[in-house]
């Protein structure tokens, strides 16, 4: 049986003046992506975090630590 290693990225969304979406892994550099909808842009980059994490397991780089965290202000 494997080990399933799970990683959780915090990833952010901007809404688009065409109401599309532009989204980016902060965590992992040059990860970004973007969808026509929020639920798009989500699996897009869902497919560019493992695309990204391949790349790096293919060239022994490092996989950085997952990196979720969330606070939320009332102002």
């Amino acid at each position: 049986m494997h080990d399933v290693i799970v990683h959780r990225y915090r990833v952010i969304f901007e809404r688009e003046q065409d109401g599309s979406y532009s989204v980016h892994c902060p965590t992992l550099k040059g990860c970004h992506s973007q969808g026509g909808t929020y639920e798009e842009a989500l699996q897009n980059i869902r497919e560019a975090i493992l695309g990204w994490l391949e790349v790096a397991q293919e060239f022994g780089d490092p996989i950085p630590a997952s990196d979720v965290m969330q606070e939320t202000l009332v102002v």
